[in-house]
C-alpha cells in the first residue's frame, strides 16, 4: 500500500508541474524552467513575462490547489466514514452554509471584497454552523448518531441557505461580490493573508490521518468500538472538528468547492479497502490530484477565457453522483 501512496504523491508533483506549465497563455517549458529556478531576466523580455506568468499568477493557485485539494479529500472521506454515507459530502454539516452566510454579511455590512478578507469570516462562519448541527446532533439520549448529524445538518444547512439567499436579494452590489467568490476557483487568488487558512489546513490534516484507527473500531459498532476502548463520542467531535478547519479553511481562500469530497473517497476506497488508515491520506492525494487538474481543464477547454474550478468539478461529479446513487453497493462497511 505504502508503494501506491507513493506513486499518487508522483502524480502531485506531475499535476504541479502541469500547472505550472499549462494555461490559457501558452509558455515554452524552457521559460516555465528559467522562471522556476529563479533566473535572471531583463524587463520587457520573455523571461520577465514568463516569470509575472508562472510565479506571480500559476504558482499561487497551484499552492491554493494542493492545500484546498488535500483539505477537501480528507475532509470528504472523514464524513462518509462519520455518517456511514458514502453520498456525504462535507457541506452535509452545515460547514460550506455557515462560511458562505458569514461572508454575504461581511460583504452586505463591512464591504469585504477580497478573498484574504473573506478568511477572517468565513472561518468563523463555518465553525459556528458545525457547532450548531452537532449541538442539535448530540441533543437526546442516544447523542451525535450519524442520521441525527445528517438531519441536522441538512435542516442548519436549508435555514443559512434562506438566509444567505434574502441577504443577496436586498442588495445587488452584495450579489456581485458573492457572485464571484461563490463558483469555486483559484484564479486571481494571492497567498497574501492565507496564512491563518493554510495553518488551519495542516491542523486538521493533523486530526484527520490520526484518527484512521478509531473510524475503523467504529465501523464495526459502537458497542463493539467501546468495549475496545474507544471513546467514541470524542472521536465524532474530533472528527467534526477536523472536517470544520479543513472545509472552513478551503471555502475562506477558494469558495466553495464541490463534489471533491464525494468523489475522491471513492477512488480511494477502490485501491485500499475501508482501511481509514490508508483511506484518508489516499483522499487527500486524490483530492489534490482532482483539484488540479479541473483548474488546469478549466484553463484551456474555454481557450481565450477560463473556467472557474467549481464549474468543471461540477461538470464531472454530476454524472458521478447519480451513478453512485444508482449503484447497489454502496456501504462503508
Amino acid at each position: 500500500m505504502a508503494l501506491y501512496l507513493g506513486i499518487a504523491l508522483a502524480g502531485i508533483a506531475v499535476a504541479a508541474a502541469a500547472s505550472l506549465a499549462i494555461g490559457s497563455e501558452p509558455i515554452s517549458p524552457d521559460l516555465v524552467l528559467h522562471a522556476v529556478r529563479g533566473g535572471e531576466a531583463l524587463p520587457g523580455s520573455p523571461e520577465a513575462h514568463a516569470h509575472a506568468v508562472v510565479i506571480d499568477q500559476r504558482l499561487p493557485r497551484t499552492i491554493l490547489g494542493i492545500a484546498a485539494g488535500a483539505a477537501l479529500g480528507l475532509a470528504g472521506a472523514l464524513m462518509q466514514a462519520l455518517t456511514r454515507n458514502p453520498l456525504a459530502d462535507p457541506g452535509l454539516l452545515g460547514i460550506n452554509a455557515g462560511a458562505t452566510f458569514a461572508v454575504v454579511l461581511s460583504i452586505t455590512y463591512l464591504g469585504v471584497g477580497s478573498p484574504a478578507g473573506y478568511v477572517w469570516f468565513a472561518l468563523p462562519g463555518a465553525l459556528l454552523g458545525a457547532l450548531v448541527v452537532y449541538s442539535i446532533g448530540a441533543a437526546g439520549r442516544d447523542g451525535p448518531t450519524p442520521v441525527r448529524l445528517a438531519l441536522s445538518g441538512i435542516a442548519v444547512s436549508a435555514v443559512l441557505i434562506g438566509l444567505t439567499s434574502g441577504l443577496l436579494l436586498s442588495d445587488i452590489d452584495t450579489f456581485d461580490g458573492y457572485r464571484v467568490w461563490t463558483v469555486g476557483a483559484l484564479a486571481g487568488r494571492r497567498l497574501t493573508g492565507f496564512g491563518p487558512a493554510f495553518a488551519l489546513v495542516a491542523a486538521g490534516s493533523v486530526v484527520a490521518l490520526a484518527l484512521g484507527r478509531s473510524l475503523n473500531v467504529i465501523g464495526m459498532g459502537e458497542d463493539q468500538a467501546r468495549s475496545l476502548g474507544v471513546n467514541v463520542a470524542r472521536t465524532r467531535l474530533l472528527s467534526v472538528a477536523a472536517v470544520t478547519l479543513l472545509c472552513g479553511a478551503t471555502t475562506a481562500m477558494a469558495g466553495p468547492i464541490g463534489f471533491v469530497g464525494l468523489m475522491v473517497p471513492h477512488l480511494a476506497r477502490a485501491i485500499t479497502g475501508h482501511d481509514q488508515r490508508w483511506a484518508l491520506p489516499f483522499s487527500g492525494v486524490f483530492g489534490v490530484i482532482l483539484v488540479l487538474a479541473s483548474d488546469i481543464i478549466g484553463r484551456v477547454v474555454a481557450h481565450p477565457t477560463e473556467l472557474q474550478l467549481g464549474l468543471v468539478t461540477a461538470f464531472v461529479g454530476g454524472p458521478v453522483l447519480v451513478g453512485l446513487a444508482r449503484s447497489t453497493k454502496l456501504n462503508l462497511r
